[in-house]
């Protein structure tokens, strides 16, 4: 072991400022101060040994004045100093004065106070040499029989150590734990007793969990949590004890602890596949949820149920509970909304649809109450979102739905809204039967849409779905009162030029009073309030179009259209025909003369004026082509693209049940746990050992076909053969952190002491500790780790020397320059989805843009696509079917999401420049946005590289 993968048990913090001082002052200190300046000496001396200084003059100075002290802190500090201290000669063997201070610790460990022998028993967990530990054992063995648990427990612990590292020094360990265990009361004491058992010895502790098995539940939890560890590891090695501790189980369900029925619920799943067991464990994670205050902890849990689903035999047990995980809804928390709304979502069948549609109604009418606040918003948003789902799933749902969703088409929160009217413009055109209802509340609340963008897609769907000569009569009615008065403009410049007589007119009481009692004065403190009372009172299609917003004014032209041709054909009288068309094409005329006067902040555009001056000439000619275009074709249109939603929908459903379904075929191979890949034996490995290894960051990542061919690819070479010093790294990226394994080699045949990896990083990158410097022999090699913080995704750099001294020489330390480190991106890009709608808010909100100019040598357009994707970890959220096909040209959207939570977003715009023959390359650009300029950056460097690297 190298010194830099030795254990680290102690961190001490050092101040930067602090001046290290020298070895006679830090002897005088240690020979003749009193307590206080011993401690203060000691803690320097520890530092400085730390820091890589030797000292050895020292330690027999503080064998002499600092080992025979009394005082508590010295006795805290000094084990602190024999952990670190070097505690053998070069070649191997112990050093004399070493006897010394086991003498002195065979008394601690006899002294009279229990937080001196407990400290020393902690300390002795630590030590590896066995000639130290050796005549200390008999002290140890009767620290058992101490009155104080502290004591008793800590032995324990040094047994264990003692026996899993040097087991000749205490062969009967097991058993003598064994019987302490049998008499012991306190709860700590059985705790670290049992652990032991279950490393050293799993049938002992068997034995005594079969004595007091139905105790189980009276004991601690720390207790429970190691009894729940070993009826994992005995029934995983061995699957016929299941039916031994499965009734255990069951009960530590029920324990007091959150933690213990956290680890009981996910070893009872494990254990047993029985519906029962699958409900207990289910409702107990559905509990802990509710109970538990920490939102980590109701994110975690939330994710243990998930997993649970996604085995195809238990979603059947879960969706009977689906009510039971809607109480998780109570939590103000937006993302565990989210995840509990896509959780029922998934569970929801056509015998729970109705009391969940029930539920998410009261939570949708209790956001209206609530007061505002970001959250409310998005989560109101989530709401509508999940009932849209149900009701295109369980279509006996809409008419229960769509009354109360459609309040929210006049909220002030767009993108709800925009929810709303997706949902709504779905429902009417899937459901006949509630389009009269649909229509009548679209009515209702038309004069309250606050926003343009709803008050046009309300628009439409009046214009489109509008078919008895009532309706058509309400909604011009509704769109005379939200244009006000016309024509537009002549009434505007009325209210211009004739404000005061406008304003006497309004204010016919309060103003005659005022003007009589003060004269003018007061009509001027009129005047100056009322015009903007007058901006205020507009009406919203008014304001939208003098805001010069005439978007909405082609959808109005378009409307008006619609619901003239209806009207020509319902009704017979000539007059009112006339009537109605001339009516409508006053409206447009007028609009259009607004667009062209100053009146509006900005003016019409050409399209706008195109498309209203288009529906004047349909409505002056009412040809049948132009009636068979506006009022059938537009709703064909529409069918077919919600049949093609409907359908990809059907299709990502399909392909993920087909996931989870387990199919064996008669003539499948017959998996061998021994024979397995490591892959393959997710659900067969210990899961108590994962989650260790995933807590250390040793997380066993999918390599490469070939394991070596993968980690080969990761080493980077850091100097050349002909250096003096060869170094190359091995570079492993964990979640949050960066290992380097750097492979030192000395080349020369002299001795290279101190020889130190002096690192430095670039961009996000911190490092957590400096490497310990070694002396390396002629021509020998040692391996050095150095640990790298990660804080965002950045492209970094790491760099650096080797410095060190050759032995005998006199000159300067020498060194040597490493080559640089490029830590990738990709390491923490993962692919993701979101919905266009998030897309596009996100395409709007971020700042930073980067513009990537293709140039590769790939000829085809999908290849290109494929091949960016493989190489920046995206999604590709433009759905296979608008990719499909060729017409030599193809705009995408991709997203992805790092693992510090930072969104990439990217559009795709290429062309195959067909002039230049069918060899030519796939020209076009790559626009990336993100929130923070070194993802953009980042991103943007990777598709340069990429791009280039395919060969032809």
């Amino acid at each position: 072991m190298t010194a830099a993968e030795n254990v680290c048990y102690t961190l001490i913090n050092v101040s930067l400022d602090s001046e290290p001082p020298n070895e006679i002052s830090l002897k005088i200190d240690l020979e003749k101060g009193d307590v206080k300046t011993k401690t203060d000496a000691l803690k320097k001396v520890i530092i400085m040994i730390l820091n890589g200084e030797k000292l050895p003059g020292l330690l027999m100075t503080i064998i002499r004045f600092v080992l025979p002290q009394q005082d508590h802190t010295i006795k805290k500090l000094l084990l602190v100093f024999w952990e670190i201290v070097p505690k053998t000669t070069p070649d191997g063997k112990l050093l004399q004065e070493m006897i010394l201070v086991c003498d002195a610790y065979r008394k601690d460990l006899q002294h009279p106070n229990e937080f001196i022998r407990g400290s020393t028993l902690r300390f002795l967990c630590k030590l590896k040499e066995p000639e130290l530990l050796e005549p200390l054992m008999p002290a140890i063995r009767g620290c058992l029989e101490h009155r104080h648990s502290y004591v008793r427990r800590n032995a324990v612990l040094a047994i264990y150590t003692i026996y899993r590292n040097f087991e000749n020094l205490i062969p009967d360990a097991p058993e003598l734990i064994h019987d302490f265990l049998v008499n012991e009361k306190d709860a700590s004491c059985k705790r670290n007793a049992f652990m032991m058992l279950i490393h050293a010895d799993q049938d002992r502790a068997l034995d005594y969990l079969s004595t007091c098995i139905d105790q189980v539940h009276t004991f601690g939890d720390i207790l429970q949590l190691v009894i729940v560890e070993l009826i994992y590891k005995v029934c995983h090695a061995n699957p016929t004890e299941r039916a031994r501790f499965i009734r255990c189980i069951y009960n530590l369900l029920q324990s007091s602890s959150p933690a213990v029925k956290y680890e009981a619920a996910g070893t009872l799943v494990t254990l047993s596949s029985a519906p029962t067991a699958v409900k207990a464990a289910a409702q107990c994670y559905i509990d802990l949820i509710i109970k538990e205050s920490d939102n980590n902890v109701k994110l975690i849990v939330l994710d243990r149920l998930i997993e649970l689903r996604e085995h195809p035999t238990h979603e059947r047990v879960l969706q009977d509970l689906v009510m039971d995980v809607l109480r998780v809804l109570t939590t103000p928390d937006l993302e565990v909304r989210k995840k509990t709304l896509h959780l029922a979502l998934d569970l929801v069948s056509s015998r729970n649809v109705e009391e969940l549609v029930i539920v998410l109604k009261k939570e949708v009418i209790k956001t209206n109450n609530v007061s505002e606040h970001e959250d409310t918003d998005k989560y109101r948003q989530l709401l509508v979102r999940t009932l849209h789902s149900c009701s295109v799933r369980f279509p006996d749902m809409a008419g229960n739905v769509i009354p109360v969703l459609m309040e929210f088409l006049s909220d002030s929160n767009e993108a709800a809204a925009a929810d709303v009217l997706e949902f709504v413009r779905e429902a009417v055109q899937s459901f006949d039967s509630l389009r009269p209802v649909i229509i009548e509340k679209m009515l209702e609340v038309f004069h309250a849409i606050k926003s343009v963008k709803i008050f046009r897609g309300a628009l439409w769907i009046l214009g489109e779905y509008c078919s008895s000569k009532d309706d058509i009569q309400s909604v011009m009615t509704e769109v005379r009162r939200s244009l006000g008065e016309i024509p537009i403009v002549e009434s505007e410049i009325r209210k211009e030029t004739g404000e005061i007589k406008i304003d006497d007119d309004v204010q016919v009481i309060p103003t005659q009073k005022l003007v009589t009692e003060m004269g003018t004065y007061a009509t001027q403190s009129a005047l100056s309030t009322r015009p903007s009372k007058k901006e205020e009172d507009r009406p919203p299609l008014r304001k939208f179009l003098l805001d010069g917003d005439f978007f909405v004014a082609g959808a109005l032209a378009t409307t008006l259209t619609k619901i003239a041709l209806r009207y020509v054909a319902l009704v017979q009288e000539k007059k009112k025909q006339n009537s109605f068309a001339a009516e409508a094409m006053l409206i447009m005329a007028t609009i259009l003369h607004l667009g062209k006067s100053s009146l509006p902040k900005k003016s019409i555009t050409d399209d706008d004026v195109d498309r209203i001056s288009l529906c004047l000439k349909v409505l002056s000619e009412c040809s049948p082509l132009m009636s068979n275009i506006f009022n059938k074709e537009c709703r064909k249109s529409l069918s077919q693209m919600l049949a093609a939603k409907l359908e990809e929908e059907k299709l990502s459903q399909k392909k993920q049940s087909e996931k989870r379904n387990v199919m064996v075929q008669a003539d499948d191979p017959i998996s061998f746990m021994q024979l397995m890949a490591k892959n393959d034996m997710t659900s067969k490995e210990d899961q108590f050992q994962l989650s260790l290894l995933a807590a250390m960051g040793n997380t066993q990542r999918k390599e490469a076909s070939d394991p070596l061919t993968s980690k080969l690819s990761k080493v980077t070479q850091l100097t050349g053969f002909s250096d003096p010093v060869y170094a190359e790294a091995y570079v492993h990226v964990n979640q949050y952190d960066i290992v380097l394994d750097v492979l030192v080699v000395n080349q020369t045949s002299d001795t290279l002491q101190n020889c130190t990896l002096e690192l430095a990083t670039l961009g996000d990158l911190k490092l957590v500790e400096k490497p310990s410097p070694l002396t390396l022999a002629p021509h020998d090699f040692a391996n050095i780790k150095a640990n790298v913080k990660v804080a965002s995704t950045e492209n970094g750099i790491i760099f650096g020397n080797i410095v060190y001294d050759i032995s005998g020489a006199a000159s300067d330390r020498n060194c040597v320059v490493l080559s640089d480190i490029h830590i990738d991106i990709m390491d923490y890009i993962q692919p993701a989805l979101c919905t266009d709608a998030e897309f596009r808010q996100m395409w709007a909100e971020f700042e930073w843009e980067n513009k990537v100019t293709v140039n590769t040598n790939i000829t085809d357009l999908n290849e290109y696509l494929q091949h960016i994707l493989k190489s920046t970890n995206m999604k590709c959220l433009t759905p296979e079917k608008a990719l499909s096909g060729y017409c030599g040209f193809m705009a995408a959207n991709l997203y992805a999401r790092s693992i510090f939570g930072e969104d990439a977003l990217a559009n795709v715009s290429i062309e195959k420049p067909v002039h230049l023959g069918p060899d030519a390359p796939v020209t076009g650009h790559i626009r990336i946005r993100a929130k923070s300029q070194g993802m953009a950056l980042s991103l943007g460097d990777k598709i340069n590289l990429s791009q280039k690297k395919v060969k032809a």
